[in-house]
């Protein structure tokens, strides 16, 4: 089974070594010829455009950063997509814009899967991914061993646009939560409180989540390196903001952490972990967390 994968970044790059791991073969594109390298590295084929990735591949897919990027992708794949091919897109869109891309390749009797991962780079890292799929079942059974390489929890949820649908339902309670985390440990840390403590104290109980498990040794250390960047997220909530607009359903909670995270980008923390919307809350209130979690 013959792959082509468009995107190769903090995501997209592991999720590629663990597809060649499992023993596919891959061809692989990124606008950055270092991230092609580091495919070529781990056995695959780097290629110098994304149409020579989707020419002659069972599979393709997409792990890109925005809807215009990869509407600009899909546009120029298109007169190379081999019918019966499957286009899997693992990117975090709007279930409107998988929708459309699923009819342009209909007509080209090729398989459209909108496909969005949860998990961030180190489960992507590890090949643990969890992926909600939507589209055909005929063609989410082709492609479940593929997908099966990079995540563990894989889970077909329903027609073309129900897998964007989840993601965009994953980023509210994502997002959300970490504003709330960083609420919770600005308080505590400013009363006094030992954070590594009152994790320690909180995560087996109610309020834990994979959320504090992830970003509180983040937090701890004050590494707000991206795994989850603070402008991508933000473009994720927009997608859900347009989505429950287009609804009828008020999302207030999800349009108060969007501001946060405008103003992070207006500072200059756009490329910052979205754990790191704790400075929101620090520059608020004065105060900084230190490292560690405790004043020595």
């Amino acid at each position: 089974m013959n792959i082509g994968q468009i995107g190769l970044g903090i995501m997209g790059a592991p999720m590629a070594e663990n597809l060649l791991k499992a023993g596919f073969t891959l061809k692989g594109f990124d606008i950055h010829p270092e991230a092609g390298q580091r495919v070529a590295k781990a056995g695959g084929e780097a290629v110098d455009s994304a149409r020579e990735a989707a020419e002659g591949s069972d599979i393709i897919i997409t792990m890109l950063p925005t809807t215009a990027i990869l509407d600009e992708v899909i546009n120029g794949i298109l007169p190379v997509v081999k019918k019966g091919a499957v286009v899997v897109d693992m990117s975090s869109v709007s279930p409107v814009d998988s929708r459309r891309w699923a009819e342009m390749l209909q007509e080209k009797e090729a398989a459209f899967l909108d496909a969005p991962v949860s998990g961030g780079e180190p489960k992507a890292i590890d090949g643990t991914l969890s992926i909600m799929v939507g589209g055909d079942e005929h063609a989410f059974a082709t492609v479940y061993p593929v997908l099966r390489a990079v995540g563990t929890d894989v889970t077909h949820v329903g027609e073309v646009g129900a897998g964007s649908t989840t993601k965009l339902a994953n980023q509210i309670l994502v997002n959300v939560t970490m504003a709330a985390m960083s609420e919770a440990v600005l308080l505590a840390s400013k009363a006094g409180a030992d954070i590594d403590k009152v994790y320690e104290a909180i995560r087996n109980g109610l309020a834990g989540s994979s959320v504090l498990d992830a970003k509180i040794p983040k937090i701890l250390e004050r590494d707000f390196t991206a795994g989850g960047r603070i402008d991508i997220n933000l473009k994720d909530l927009s997608n859900v903001l347009q989505t429950g607009k287009s609804l009828g359903v008020p999302l207030p909670l999800s349009s108060d952490v969007a501001e946060m995270y405008e103003s992070m980008v207006a500072h200059g923390k756009k490329s910052d972990d979205h754990s790191g919307v704790l400075q929101h809350y620090e520059m608020l209130a004065n105060y900084s967390v230190p490292k560690g979690g405790k004043d020595e």
